[in-house]
């Protein structure tokens, strides 16, 4: 069982930056491939990035690469979503997910977290 928590959101202007961080409970964390996605409203939940267990391989969706960044500190059972260059249509509500998988398709995901909003103001 994986218990996680997002923190980091708010209000930010459009070419702004945000760190989102998701908290992860238990001891097998890096046995975990990590995942961040994101849903605006009325439109369906999308992935955004995705990062492998040891941390060697990420994957960002196009809309997001280049201005994005995914990592993780293991020791800390936390993973990160750097956002810069934000834009309006970045807004959303973000969850952070878990899986022993490698996807980016989110039913392939066991574990969410509860979300936490980001808003880009223009």
């Amino acid at each position: 069982q994986v218990q996680l928590v997002e923190s980091g959101g708010g209000l930010v202007q459009a070419g702004g930056s945000l760190r989102l961080s998701c908290a992860a409970s238990g001891r097998t964390f890096s046995s975990y491939a990590m995942g961040w996605f994101r849903q605006a409203p009325e439109k369906e939940r999308e992935f955004v990035a995705a990062i492998t267990g040891s941390g060697s391989t990420t994957y960002l969706a196009d809309s997001v690469k280049g201005r994005f960044t995914i990592s993780r500190d293991n020791a800390k059972n936390t993973v990160y979503l750097q956002m810069n260059s934000l834009k309006p249509e970045d807004t959303a509500v973000y969850y952070c997910a878990a899986t022993t998988r490698w996807s980016t398709t989110l039913r392939h995901y066991d574990y969410w977290g509860q979300g936490t909003q980001v808003t880009v103001s223009s």
